[in-house]
């Protein structure tokens, strides 16, 4: 059920109330009693999807996924060479 935001005209108090889709807006203030009702338009709340499918990266093209792995190879490629130790003239000797 959705959470609809009232603001009373008379007294200004905000309230929030969970009211299904097909109720009727409330008229009256809940603190004041008399006082005329407002329904704010409020953002809304956001939307979890869980599991798999939801998602634009679930269902890449196979191409796209070949040049992410071949790109993940040659970033640890280079990681390896400039981790390696480099030999000092020293040692060459």
């Amino acid at each position: 059920m959705p959470t609809y935001e009232y603001e009373c005209r008379q007294c200004g108090q905000k309230f929030e109330v969970f009211q299904k889709m097909t109720d009727k807006p409330l008229v009256t203030c809940q603190k004041c009693q008399g006082g005329p009702v407002m329904r704010l338009i409020g953002t809304g709340s956001g939307i979890i999807f869980k599991g798999t499918g939801f998602y634009e990266t679930d269902y890449r093209r196979s191409s796209y996924k070949e040049a992410e792995k071949k790109e993940k190879e040659t970033a640890n490629d280079t990681s390896s060479k400039e981790t390696s130790p480099k030999k000092t003239s020293a040692e060459s000797s």
